[in-house]
């Protein structure tokens, strides 16, 4: 696989401090294939300017053997850790920074949209998402955390919010996709 190929490769990321996830698909017309997916934990005795350099550097590594066209992130959500939200941001940071050094666009998505791209469900459950990621993918045997799953469907959200439409056309909502095709509606 290279960049020579028309096909689009995205790298979703779900950052973290300790487990930082990573799911790469790649869009052959309209197929996805699934070329990796895993996380790699940061060991704890690190500081945590240690660990963002870690970030980073995993970042650069993932994007030069993936050689991903587009980049998607995982947003932060908020939580009543103050410290924690801090830390999060900044691993995200770093690793948005790597993505804009290697050229390439950057799109964020919220926990919320992911899990609703995934399930139908804003509010679904990390169990939930990763059972439902093999109806897009053909899941690797082995058994993945929800760390990797978690990024995998950012990549799949992004995916699904920029080309999965019907007819080349990006309806709002399923009213409005009714209301415009209603030839094609059973009744």
């Amino acid at each position: 696989m290279t960049n020579a190929s028309l096909n689009r490769v995205i790298l979703g990321i779900d950052p973290g401090t300790n487990v930082m996830g990573y799911g790469s698909i790649e869009i052959v017309g309209r197929e996805l294939k699934l070329l990796d997916v895993g996380s790699d934990r940061i060991s704890s005795p690190f500081e945590h300017i240690d660990k963002l350099q870690m970030i980073y550097d995993r970042v650069n590594m993932l994007i030069t053997r993936l050689q991903p066209t587009e980049f998607a992130i995982e947003s932060p959500f908020f939580g009543k850790n103050v410290q924690s939200m801090l830390k999060l941001g900044r691993a995200q940071g770093v690793a948005i920074a790597a993505a804009l050094n290697a050229g390439l666009k950057v799109v964020e998505y919220s926990p919320k949209k992911v899990k609703k791209s995934i399930t139908g469900n804003g509010n679904a459950s990390k169990e939930q998402v990763a059972a439902l990621l093999k109806h897009h993918v053909r899941l690797p045997q082995r058994e993945i955390n929800f760390d990797a799953s978690d990024a995998l469907a950012v990549a799949i959200c992004h995916y699904l919010q920029n080309d999965h439409n019907l007819g080349g056309r990006k309806f709002k909502d399923w009213k409005s996709f009714a209301n415009q095709n209603q030839a094609r509606i059973r009744k």
